[in-house]
């Protein structure tokens, strides 16, 4: 199985990066602007006062004094000019500075949202192409000759021979918790790992949904069932994939059973939910999870609320988004499955919960 997603730094979070860097220039540049404006200021009131002083003496020499005095009236008037210049500068180039800052950021909560609906997308595609391989699984063991003869004939020897080639099937496939074969009266007639999960033989699923859709198709069709907690394996959360067994192993041969595969679902979730690369110093606040479509949780990086919590995800574009978190406090990226090959997908999502930084 392939648990792991693709590196954290991808070309969108370069592109983060930059605009963060451009963040970062606009400050340096707003501050640069601000003392460059105070030192004009500094030097104005300096020329301001050497024009006070020059009025002041040309006044005590009197009339020699007169053409000096206009020209330090000049230098005051050319002062104040400059001085209102830069105050002028200074809010200007501040307005442009805050403009630019407010765009960047803007640009940058956008391309760190867009990179996590990537990362939730590429979470339910992770469980997707796993589960796509259960559905060609379950409709190829559908055909093996020990289970069609024992689901044609389900005398003791042929149960016994399906058990055994169940077996044979776990030993090589460990991502099942179990394999069942049953009747067309959805009673189980042979079970891969009776030592681990005795009694099962005779017991009736007749009533699952998984057993009563895979009895109802045609061909080589299978049912797919939402995680569930399964009682008779111990409690543990299971993906049920059941397919028809047919007369002679063909897709146009008569029904006689159901073979169902018990997908081993809590450590292969968690190794997707766990395997997603989020910045170290955003791992404390991100909760990563997959959930069904009732938006029960299925899945959780922090290991919470599985199969109890449903998330509050109040979407306006039922694909993918950003949207802000529970509470208002942060926000949350989310992706549905967009299926794979031939397995469409459940409507399930990859959903990533950001706290406020």
């Amino acid at each position: 199985m392939t648990n792991q997603v693709p590196a954290a730094i991808d070309d969108r979070d370069r592109g983060a990066c930059s605009l963060a860097g451009i963040a970062t220039a606009a400050t340096t540049l707003r501050k640069a602007a601000h003392d460059k404006t105070q030192r004009i200021r500094r030097i104005t009131t300096q020329v301001k006062m050497l024009a006070l002083n020059a009025r002041i003496e040309s006044s005590r020499v009197g009339e020699h004094g007169r053409g000096f005095t206009v020209v330090a009236n000049e230098v005051g008037a050319v002062g104040d000019a400059i001085a209102g210049l830069a105050r002028e500068l200074e809010a200007d180039v501040d307005g442009q500075i805050v403009g630019l800052q407010d765009q960047v950021a803007r640009l940058v909560t956008r391309a760190q949202g867009e990179r996590l609906v990537d990362l939730a997308l590429n979470a339910v595609e992770l469980i997707d192409r796993n589960l796509y391989e259960r559905t060609c699984d379950v409709r190829w063991w559908a055909t093996d000759a020990a289970l069609v003869a024992c689901a044609a004939e389900p005398h003791e020897a042929a149960a016994a021979y399906a058990g055994k080639r169940l077996g044979v099937i776990l030993s090589a496939y460990t991502v099942y918790l179990d394999i069942w074969l049953c009747d067309l009266d959805g009673r189980i007639l042979a079970t891969g790992r009776p030592n681990r999960f005795p009694g099962l033989r005779g017991q009736s699923v007749a009533q699952e949904p998984w057993f009563r859709q895979a009895a109802s198709l045609s061909g080589d069709a299978y049912a797919a069932a939402d995680i569930r907690a399964e009682p008779r394996l111990g409690g543990a959360e299971v993906a049920t994939y059941g397919a028809g067994v047919r007369e002679g192993g063909e897709a146009s041969g008569r029904p006689i059973g159901v073979l169902a595969v018990h997908f081993d679902w809590a450590p292969q979730a968690r190794a997707i939910v766990e395997g997603v690369r989020v910045a170290p110093e955003d791992r404390a606040r991100t909760r990563v999870l997959l959930v069904d479509a009732a938006h029960r949780v299925i899945a959780a990086s922090d290991g919470r609320g599985l199969l109890s919590e449903r998330l509050r995800l109040d979407v306006d574009d039922p694909v993918s988004g950003v949207v802000p978190a529970p509470g208002g406090k942060g926000h949350t990226a989310y992706h549905r499955t967009p299926g794979y090959e031939t397995y469409r997908g459940l409507g399930w999502y990859g959903v990533i919960v950001q706290g406020a930084g």
